[in-house]
């Protein structure tokens, strides 16, 4: 797959969805003059200094890396031009300033978690799931100004099945985005790929903004039985919708759901202590399977209720 005009690559980002397309380039030959990735952070109970998944790839492979706080740095910039380079590759990293994307002749390609101009935005894969959708996919495009909005080189759909949640839709795509860029950068170097730019403005598109905590929480009498399903899949098992129980947090990591008309309140819970505990909702029950009470371990469901008494 690799052309015999190899480009001068620099690789951005920070997390393992990130690393599955590096590792494609490396493993198909491409020139990878170095990788930039996020400063170490504090993480875990004894705050110490932990790597990103791309930062110990990139060790690993024994590839130059960049670290820079700030990417508008004078000695970054200086860093990037020494390094002559004619491509900018783009998964899950941060926002890039102009002189850092337009710097190389070939531009710079991000790899999206969507089927732009469908979920711009920090979380598409979260809010695909989160809003029903039975399909999403990868797009490379063109950084510019306006985040997401770059012009689209590939696309490739992903099928979204009844029992996926974030976890496995995220393995899909991960693999996906690395298959599409290899694609996309012999298309560039081959002048093969018909570049379409994304609308300018669009009342139907829908968008992915970050996930924040107030996202998490479910809202029984405001949602339908089946959003609510949905809202479950589409946070499992990070960061986890929940609820409460008893005065106290409970996270549910999956669920089914009955659609059917019911004599209680939505967001009260039944259940016979041994096999099931249901929350009712404006248009049925939803039934916790997998789940995790505050300062508890994650458990199924049976177990659980072994040891927690409802009354």
């Amino acid at each position: 797959m690799t052309p015999k005009i190899s480009p001068r690559i620099v690789f951005m980002g920070t997390p393992d969805f990130a690393v599955a397309s590096l590792n494609a380039l490396i493993e198909n030959g491409y020139n990878i003059v170095a990788v930039v990735t996020a400063p170490d952070k504090p993480a875990g109970r004894g705050m110490q200094l932990k790597a990103s998944a791309v930062k110990e790839y990139a060790l690993s492979q024994q590839l130059p890396l960049l670290q820079p706080d700030k990417l508008k740095n004078p000695d970054f910039i200086e860093s990037l031009k020494a390094l002559q380079i004619d491509l900018q590759i783009v998964v899950a990293f941060r926002m890039l300033p102009e002189v850092v994307w337009n710097m190389p002749p070939m531009g710079t390609v991000n790899v999206h978690a969507s089927l732009l101009p469908q979920y711009r935005g920090a979380a598409p894969i979260n809010w695909a799931i989160i809003n029903g959708e039975t399909e999403t996919g990868v797009t490379t495009f063109r950084l510019k100004h306006e985040i997401d909005t770059g012009n689209i080189l590939l696309q490739e759909k992903v099928a979204i099945e009844e029992d996926d949640n974030i976890g496995t839709v995220y393995e899909k795509l991960m693999q996906a985005g690395a298959d599409l860029l290899l694609k996309t950068i012999d298309g560039l170097v081959n002048n093969s790929i018909p570049e379409m730019p994304q609308p300018e403005s669009n009342k139907e598109l829908k968008h992915a903004p970050k996930i924040f905590k107030e996202d998490c929480q479910i809202y029984w009498k405001k949602k339908d039985v089946e959003s609510i399903h949905n809202l479950i899949r589409g946070l499992s098992p990070f960061p986890a919708a929940f609820t409460f129980l008893a005065d106290k947090q409970l996270k549910i990591f999956e669920s089914k759901f009955e659609k059917e008309t019911i004599n209680a309140e939505a967001g009260t819970f039944d259940s016979d202590g041994k096999t099931y505990l249901r929350f009712a909702a404006p248009d049925g029950w939803l039934y916790a399977l997998d789940v995790q009470y505050e300062g508890k371990k994650r458990m199924k469901i049976e177990d659980f209720l072994r040891g927690f008494r409802l009354n």
